[in-house]
């Protein structure tokens, strides 16, 4: 045999030797996994018993720790079991997440650089940072401790996820937006999406450093808003029409009586005089849902001086529109859709929603004199935010809504880091709402609508 083939051969049992190794790593990595999940959910179980979960709940971090330490102590000293003091630390972590928290996700939810989580199965879970979506190490034990997670959270709002009822909307106590979809219609295991929101709400100081508005637009958004000028936010889905809605709602005068409807209570407003309304799903019997119109229309008994609606999907478009036509104005709402004129097509298709058999004209005519400015937004490429135009609706030509941009951001293109680059551009048209402005002592520079040189 030759040299060669000798080296050859030699390399080729080194590298099966390899393989071999990083098998048998790989083996004792989940055996010790499995075993401390084990010890952990028989620690989890003695600790229910053990400890005044109420009192935990309400005390500081440093006894909570001690507490949960002395309880671990105990039962690894009754069990007769010894364990390194680094495993000890995290047996400690990892059962005050699982007591008090949401178990793996815990550390997750109080990563302010995450913005989603989405949990595909016990051993995948995503999350997006910087508008990027990247996989992470965390892992539940099985499908089973991934269900009981979603059914905590789901409980936390007196809602349900069974067999009977496999999908669930609920929210998290910060606010967080969550969706969960368990087996028989999740076919790989129970799913998880939870949009999570920052503990600071974000300013529109912040929209402006982010560069989804500039500050000429802010101006005119917080002129609109103080002038009672009823906004419809559209985009697609996680294009930051919530974020966007706080924004435009802490315009607001603290003065003002706010109702606020929402399938999933998200909306973080600033002032003291807020009233905040939740849709309710129906029970196993099929009784007792509160929809979003039914929510609309005890709404307008309430005195209200502002209406926000945190997405239009159904027949309260309808509710909304008349409230609007009817002295409710300064009313705010958010709508999926891919650009301002389908958001008008989508809110004439759901006031058809709502079963009165309108002509279409007559539908129209009701959006054209109830809603002022239509804003759409876009999550780009790179995964930034932008308000890529603010329409204004000036009224009818025949059967169609007419509308007049004011401003737009115009997409030129991607750098070498694959950034997007674009500007903010002004059409140069002086809205017709400036009379309502000056109506109500709000002047604006007139070279905020100066068209771009």
């Amino acid at each position: 045999m030759s040299l060669i083939s000798r080296i050859r051969d030699r390399n080729q049992v080194g590298d099966q030797s390899q393989v071999l190794l990083a098998r048998e790593k790989e083996h004792r990595d989940i055996k010790k996994e499995s075993a401390f999940n084990e010890l952990k959910a028989k620690l989890h179980f003695r600790l229910l018993n053990l400890l005044d979960l109420a009192r935990l709940a309400e005390t500081s971090e440093n006894i909570l720790q001690e507490d949960l330490r002395r309880g671990v102590e105990f039962i690894l000293a009754e069990e007769n079991l010894a364990i390194a003091q680094p495993e000890k630390d995290r047996l400690c972590k990892e059962i005050r997440d699982e007591l008090l928290g949401y178990g793996p996700l815990t550390p997750l939810l109080r990563d302010p650089g995450v913005g989603d989580i989405l949990v595909n199965g016990y051993n995948k879970v995503y999350v997006e940072r910087q508008g990027k979506l990247e996989l992470t190490s965390v892992r539940f034990n099985d499908n089973g401790h991934l269900q009981k997670i979603i059914e905590k959270i789901a409980g936390g709002v007196g809602r349900r996820i069974d067999e009977s009822t496999p999908m669930v909307d609920a929210r998290l106590p910060d606010g967080s937006r969550v969706n969960a979809i368990i087996p028989p219609l999740a076919l790989d295991g129970p799913a998880l999406s939870i949009r999570k929101f920052s503990k600071d709400p974000i300013k529109v100081r912040d929209l402006i450093e982010f560069e989804s508005i500039t500050p000429e637009i802010a101006q005119v958004l917080e002129a609109s808003v103080k002038a009672r000028l009823n906004i419809l936010i559209s985009g697609g889905t996680g294009t930051g029409k919530t974020t966007f809605l706080n924004v435009l709602s802490s315009f607001i005068s603290n003065d003002e009586r706010i109702i606020t409807i929402e399938d999933s209570a998200e909306l973080q407003l600033q002032q003291d005089h807020v009233v905040r309304l939740e849709t309710r799903p129906p029970n196993l019997e099929g009784l007792g849902e509160v929809t979003q119109r039914d929510l609309v229309r005890n709404a307008l008994r309430m005195r209200p001086e502002r209406i926000i609606l945190g997405e239009v999907r159904g027949g309260e478009s309808l509710d909304m529109l008349q409230a609007m036509n009817t002295g409710h104005d300064g009313s705010l709402a958010t709508i999926h859709a891919n650009s301002t004129r389908d958001a008008l097509t989508r809110l004439e298709t759901m006031v058809s929603m709502a079963g009165l058999n309108l002509p279409d004209k007559a539908i129209r005519h009701q959006i054209a004199s109830a809603i002022h400015i239509v804003l759409q937004l876009a999550r780009l490429s790179d995964g930034s935010r932008k308000m890529l135009s603010l329409h204004e609706i000036v009224g009818m030509e025949g059967d169609t809504i007419t509308m007049q941009e004011i401003f737009a951001f115009e997409l030129m293109g991607v750098t070498e880091e694959r950034k997007v680059k674009g500007q903010f551009v002004v059409s140069g048209i002086r809205p017709r709402f400036m009379k309502r402005l000056e109506a109500m002592g709000l002047k604006l520079p007139t070279h905020l609508f100066r068209q771009n040189p």
